[in-house]
């Protein structure tokens, strides 16, 4: 394992830029209708327990990765085997998420543009900046969550001023009932982006201080949590549910709709911006998590050996996954099962595990 520590602050930046990722612009929460916003608040408190369980774990075994307490808990067999298939999950994701902004980008600002071109020029610099470590990571989120902030608070600051937010268009509240808040909730937005946090088990052993694991988990998932919240309810308020519900990127579309004092337009460049350092971070860490974890489970001397093959791999995927954004989400539909079982079910099952052995263990002694 990497011997580079990150800070508080750094590993705070690092959760908090991952949890926006692409939920800030995509389609989100829709099924739950104008209380989408409500149902994002609901996963956010699964997200927080989730995190607490896998703070649990680490605290069990400070020392060790994903990939390594995995084999202490399942055993050095299926331990392994099931290690390789969370690598295999944070490549694919990787790819999902490299796709999703080639994708944006065609669709917004660079229409002539090869997808491959887009894709190749992020996934390089995401090994390059891999390769220099975890710290310049840390250090480079550090920088870059200042920019988010700035960007998000002006983007905010256009749009009520805008004349286009009717906050009338979220009611009634409860229209439907708590059935589809619920459903909506849980699982699918628990799964994305909360449950995705389970990508710092390849960063909290590198925690400076590790005893800020805990708060630093938590005040990233709430934020974060509040931040998407208020984003969706913001969008309803400026579309509308209809339109929101056919948008790809209702977010992109909201933004677009400003107007102000006949010069300020074509804010949708801060979206574009605002999902380009996003991903970048957001995929960045997937792939660190899969290429330290294969690292771990082959017992290379350096995650930099399988680097750049993993980075081809991420490539591949992001271009073969589909043939179009709406056939990427169709088929992103079936993982989110598979999805359920790695984030959900694997976690509790090693958090019950652990918890049954540590009483054994006290029992003995």
């Amino acid at each position: 394992m990497e011997k580079a520590k990150v800070s508080g602050i750094q590993l705070f930046a690092l959760m908090f830029i991952f949890e926006l990722g692409t939920a800030l612009v995509v389609n989100y929460g829709t099924d739950a209708g104008k209380d989408a916003w409500i149902s994002t608040l609901l996963a956010m408190s699964g997200g927080v327990a989730l995190f607490l369980i896998f703070y649990f774990l680490f605290r069990q075994y400070p020392n060790l990765l994903l990939t390594g307490y995995i084999r202490e808990i399942f055993g050095k067999y299926l331990g392994w085997i099931i290690g390789l298939v969370y690598c295999n999950h944070f490549l694919y994701i990787c790819g999902r998420n490299v796709r999703e902004l080639g994708d944006l980008l065609l669709s917004s600002t660079l229409r002539e543009t090869p997808l491959v071109v887009i894709n190749l020029t992020l996934v390089l610099v995401m090994c390059y900046v891999i390769h220099l470590g975890v710290e310049v990571i840390g250090r480079t989120a550090e920088v870059f969550i200042v920019i988010l902030f700035v960007m998000g608070i002006l983007g905010n600051a256009f749009i009520l001023m805008s004349g286009d937010v009717n906050f009338n268009q979220i009611r009634p509240f409860l229209e439907h009932g708590w059935k589809p808040i619920l459903t909506t909730a849980f699982p699918h937005l628990l799964i994305f982006p909360f449950g995705e946090m389970i990508a710092f088990t390849a960063l909290l052993p590198h925690l400076n201080r590790p005893e800020l694991a805990k708060r630093v988990g938590l005040t990233a998932v709430i934020s974060s949590g509040v931040i998407l919240s208020w984003t969706v309810l913001l969008n309803i308020s400026v579309l509308g549910i209809d339109v929101m519900h056919r948008s790809v990127f209702p977010t992109l579309k909201a933004v677009g709709k400003v107007h102000l004092l006949e010069f300020i337009e074509r804010l949708d460049a801060i979206v574009v911006f605002t999902l380009l350092i996003t991903i970048f971070f957001k995929a960045s860490i997937y792939l660190y998590a899969a290429v330290i974890g294969l690292a771990d489970l082959f017992k290379l001397n350096t995650y930099r050996q399988v680097l750049l093959p993993m980075g081809t791999i991420v490539i591949f995927l992001s271009l073969t996954m589909a043939s179009s954004f709406s056939e990427q989400g169709e088929e992103g539909f079936f993982y989110h099962y598979i999805s359920i079982a790695l984030l959900i079910v694997i976690p509790l099952l090693m958090l019950l595990v652990s918890i049954i052995r540590q009483h054994f263990k006290e029992r003995v002694s």
